[in-house]
């Protein structure tokens, strides 16, 4: 898996009730993360447990006919 830093990043917004919020900080502090590096770190184990990838990137360059 490649790290953070070695990927594109794009904004995200969202919505989540403050208890949420209050336990994403309290869990980011806890392993000294930002809370958007701890969001995607969630997303990232959780697709992992479950087996969700994304597809392969198309190939540039590449006649598809």
């Amino acid at each position: 898996m490649p790290r953070t830093s070695d990927r594109q990043t794009a904004p995200v917004n969202l919505r989540m009730s403050l208890e949420v919020k209050d336990l994403l900080r309290l869990a980011a502090e806890r392993e000294h993360r930002t809370l958007s590096n701890m969001l995607e770190r969630l997303v990232l184990q959780h697709c992992e447990r479950e087996g969700i990838e994304l597809p392969p990137a198309p190939v540039s360059g590449k006649n598809t006919k």
